[in-house]
């Protein structure tokens, strides 16, 4: 039986969503299952598959109302994924009547988040998540040497340059560095992500490796682009959006309590960091884009070279 999915997207972090909660369709289909990192590769393969930033795996939950899984477009698992948690809220909002509910808990690699849902007949029109306390001590992040200070505005040299970073965890690890006008032409977010990510990301700095944010501020805003750990650069990252606010914060670049506007390639999200540190609130749509199936046994059939 060919495996349903669903094509999911928050501000263009685009996600293949499987549900394999007991009874639902995505568990009965059999075959490879979507949670190999081998099928995870080729299901996002954007040429030869159906092309996304990873796996979204809704699995049952003990202690919420469902689990879910990230599985990057590279076949390895991240803790938490700040868009992928909406758009797995959409389609369990939409598909499952029994999670017909204002607010979702979702269990996830970063704990069990709840998800507020705005919803008209029926749709889900924007979703707003608490992603919890930002990690913020070596130990947790965690952040090479070890330890329990934190990692502000750090030197850290990568090919032919020097960055100064300030490292959070929202869950996730996070290496957010922030450029200023006087950077001039060194100053393009996307080419130093696409130039420098690469490199940081593996860093023997992060023993888990790093998700990497280039990071502008400008006035209340912030301009923001996004190289993820396991995808690559992305359109959107809402943890990285989430982390890059906290680490504005601690760098006196902006005011915790007040909802902070992030500007990724794919669109905007909304973030708040409670002043005292003990949250970070994340506010932004989700969108589902089509729903099939896919054979992948078939998919997998696929001559290397």
């Amino acid at each position: 039986m060919p495996l349903p999915f669903v094509k999911v997207e928050g501000i263009g972090n685009d996600f293949v969503v499987v549900d394999l909660r007991p009874g639902r369709p995505g568990a009965l289909a059999g075959g490879p299952s979507p949670e190999d990192p081998k099928v995870v590769r080729a299901i996002c393969d954007r040429r030869f598959g159906v092309g996304g930033d990873g796996v979204l795996a809704i699995l049952p939950s003990t202690i919420g109302d469902a689990r879910m899984r990230v599985l990057n477009a590279d076949g390895s698992e991240a803790e938490m994924c700040g868009n992928g948690i909406r758009c797995v809220a959409k389609v369990l909002y939409e598909s499952d009547p029994s999670m017909r509910k204002q607010v979702l808990r979702i269990e996830t690699g970063a704990g069990l988040l709840e998800c507020a849902l705005s919803a008209t007949a029926g749709v889900v029109r924007g979703v707003e998540v608490d992603l919890g306390r930002p990690r913020l001590s070596r130990d947790e992040i965690p952040l090479l040497p070890g330890g329990t200070s934190r990692a502000l505005r750090e030197a850290i040299a990568v090919r032919d340059r020097e960055f100064r970073f300030t490292a959070v965890s929202m869950g996730n690890p996070h290496a957010v560095i922030f450029v200023d006008d006087r950077d001039g032409a060194g100053g393009d977010l996307r080419a130093l992500a696409e130039t420098y990510g690469p490199t940081l990301e593996v860093s023997d700095r992060f023993p888990r490796r790093t998700n990497v944010e280039f990071a502008r501020v400008r006035g209340g805003e912030i301009d923001l682009v996004v190289w993820e750990r396991g995808s690559g650069l992305t359109l959107a990252c809402g943890t990285g959006a989430c982390a890059t606010v906290v680490a504005a914060v601690l760098e006196d670049r902006l005011t915790a309590g007040v909802e902070t506007p992030v500007h990724l390639p794919g669109g905007t999200l909304a973030i708040t960091v409670a002043p005292d540190l003990t949250s970070a609130r994340m506010r932004g749509p989700a969108r589902i884009v089509f729903e099939a199936t896919i054979d992948v046994a078939r998919l997998l059939e696929r001559p290397a070279g």
